[in-house]
């Protein structure tokens, strides 16, 4: 089955679906392997990783779509994308589509901020005007050559003009062709409860460690009415968590014997990237290699 088509099908399906974030390759293969369906990857997590940087737009179409493809090659699961604003207008947003189809990702999302854009959980966001984004939602829909591709409409509208506007923009937006609408940072049940029993149909939860949306868990954000739920910047901070406290420790003690203890071992490391599978996969070419020479002489 197509990632497209096995997140098209986790998503209609009457059991809730969780998607940890990840912001590279291996966190992608851990996320895997610990035994989740699918995976998000978001501008967040990755302008931080790549560039040690905020997210505001500073990575391009090119460098997400390459960030992307590694991805997908380490993985089969499906991986759930951010598109940012599309990169531009209704021709940028159809390349971005296909690009990102090559790329092998199983969704995405677009935004209706105004570029460049801000992280969905801090101030001063601003949004364009609702028929851009509507053109840009089509033009996503239309630019899809895999017919299984979740293509899905955020709205920060919310937070700029209000409940009722970003209710509104949904429902266009869905109307456009979004196979799920994705309201961002809801302060309280209460606005998602809204949301939901408005526009029906698929909805995602946003769980911003920290952020501005409650905190729940994945049965309470199915008993809403969410179909599925990201927890896209998990990972990030955990990591940053653990190498601060990681070079804390060899900075104190001039040595990481201290911290080896939140570490995986070498050979547990090179299992989990599959050196044993690479080393057996050369072994028997080699032997091919051996046996067809000496079949020769």
């Amino acid at each position: 089955m197509r990632p497209t088509t096995r997140l098209r099908a986790l998503l209609q399906a009457p059991e809730f679906l969780v998607m940890p974030g990840a912001h590279d390759a291996l966190s992608a293969k851990l996320a895997e392997r610990a035994g989740f369906d699918a995976i998000v990857m978001g501008g967040f997590p990755v302008t931080g990783s790549l560039l040690a940087a905020p997210d505001s737009s500073q990575l391009g179409l090119a460098e997400l779509a390459e960030h992307y493809r590694r991805v997908t090659g380490a993985v089969d699961i499906p991986l759930f994308v951010d598109a940012d604003t599309g990169f531009g207008n209704v021709s940028n947003v159809r390349r971005t589509t296909r690009e990102l189809e090559r790329a092998g990702v199983a969704g995405f999302f677009i935004e209706d901020q105004v570029f460049p854009k801000r992280c969905g959980h801090t101030p001063g966001k601003a949004v364009v005007p609702v028929e851009e984004m509507i053109a840009k939602v089509k033009a996503a829909a239309d630019a899809r050559t895999d017919g299984d591709l979740v293509v899905v409409a955020r709205t920060d509208a919310l937070a700029v003009e209000g409940l009722e506007a970003a209710i509104e923009r949904g429902g266009l937006y869905r109307e456009a062709g979004a196979d799920m609408l994705f309201v961002e940072a809801p302060t309280s049940v209460e606005q998602m409860r809204r949301i939901i029993g408005d526009l029906g149909g698929l909805h995602l939860a946003n769980m911003i460690d920290f952020g501005m949306t409650p905190d729940r868990d994945a049965s309470e954000l199915q008993e809403i009415g969410y179909a599925c739920g990201l927890w896209g910047l998990s990972s990030i901070f955990t990591m940053t968590k653990a190498l601060i406290d990681l070079y804390a420790s060899i900075q104190a003690d001039g040595t990481s014997a201290n911290a080896r203890d939140r570490m995986v071992t070498f050979d547990e490391f090179t299992a989990i990237v599959g050196l044993p599978q690479m080393r057996e996969a050369e072994q028997r070419e080699l032997d091919f290699a051996k046996s067809l020479a000496q079949a020769k002489d």
